[in-house]
């Protein structure tokens, strides 16, 4: 390589714009074709160890094609410079869009992004290929960082450089890095959002890119990055839907209790898109915010079940509070007159003090 590009250098049929990123493997330009009104990005490596690197990225990545994985257009690993040209995201990514909001997103865009980010992920073990740097930076929202009316297809995974694809991975350590364990092996990615069996050198499959998608979620759900047994509920300002609890806690785990494949995540993922995306605020009646207690409201049918139409939790026929969040399920709730505990329509003696409510219920 003869210099570092600069703006109006041609690469191929482009001439670069300006540089849209960079990292130790090099740099990421947007650039224009030299004919026709079409941009992309090129990634140019600047320094030689990175040739290998990038000619393995772009030809795995080249046989996947999906609209939520950044497409792979052109790739010559021997010209001056070495480049690798794919299409060009009008938008930033999920890491400035969260930076932007440190309390956690709107609830209503937390879902279509993740479902583009597992859809992609998906896609990509289809084709034996582990990501294995799943993380905000690696995210891109197409259509700039306005979140109403988000959708999967806007999500755009990126940057497949430490991908392993049928056992062989490149050592290449991007804009995340690589390190040595203890015993001496080598590892690659990003280490706040890096599964446990890729921390400790073991081997990989997709069920550490899974990992790495529950990490994103907590993070899209509180601006924060799970520490310990925390649940994206009781981080949240405000609360969340109990089934992100349970997404999250899914993938957020031991690699034998984690998802199996991404097909099993997008199946939880279907179960929650039934429900409009509302907020648990607290496990009592009244509100986190304001202290005002909720209106009664009734339990709705769902797929599996009755479920509270706050929180969307599986709730039993007989239940007169949501056990997840403590909506009152009944427009009046029965209290025995003697020592006013809750008791049931059904109950003909209170179970607290064993006096007679049968009048009362």
């Amino acid at each position: 390589m003869t210099q570092q590009p600069q703006t109006g250098d041609r690469v191929n049929n482009y001439i670069l714009e300006v540089p849209v990123g960079s990292g130790s493997f090099g740099e990421v330009w947007r650039a224009r074709h030299h004919i026709f009104d079409e941009r992309v990005a090129i990634k140019i490596p600047t320094d030689p160890q990175f040739v290998r690197n990038l000619q393995r990225e772009g030809r795995t990545v080249h046989g996947v094609r999906h609209p939520n994985i950044v497409r792979a257009l052109d790739l010559d690993p021997y010209a001056d410079p070495p480049y690798y040209i794919m299409e060009y995201v009008d938008g930033p990514s999920l890491r400035e869009i969260i930076d932007a909001h440190p309390k956690g997103l709107p609830i209503v865009a937390v879902m279509p992004i993740l479902r583009g980010i597992v859809l992609a992920l998906q896609a990509a073990h289809d084709h034996n290929l582990v990501h294995r740097d799943i993380k905000p930076a690696n995210i891109l929202v197409a259509g700039g960082a306005d979140l109403d009316g988000m959708t999967p297809e806007r999500v755009k995974v990126t940057d497949f450089g430490l991908g392993q694809v049928g056992g062989v991975t490149t050592a290449s350590i991007m804009q995340s890095g690589s390190m040595v364990t203890e015993e001496g092996k080598s590892i690659a990615g990003t280490l706040a959002y890096m599964a446990p069996e890729q921390r400790d050198g073991h081997d990989v499959d997709a069920r550490c890119d899974l990992y790495s998608a529950a990490v994103v979620l907590f993070e899209m759900l509180t601006g924060v990055r799970p520490q310990g047994g925390d649940r994206p509920s009781e981080v949240r300002e405000g609360g969340a839907p109990p089934f992100y609890d349970e997404l999250f806690l899914k993938g957020y785990t031991r690699i034998e209790r984690r998802f199996a494949s991404a097909a099993e995540m997008l199946t939880l993922l279907d179960d929650a898109d039934r429900y409009p995306p509302t907020v648990a605020s607290g496990a009592s009646t009244r509100s986190a915010s304001t202290g005002t207690s909720r209106p009664p409201t009734r339990a709705v049918a769902g797929p599996s079940g009755l479920c509270c139409p706050a929180c969307h939790g599986l709730v039993d026929r007989r239940d007169q509070f949501c056990i997840y969040c403590g909506q009152q399920l009944v427009e009046q709730v029965p209290r025995c007159p003697s020592c006013q505990g809750y008791v049931q329509r059904t109950d003909n003696y209170c179970i607290f003090c064993g006096a007679d409510v049968r009048l009362t219920t």
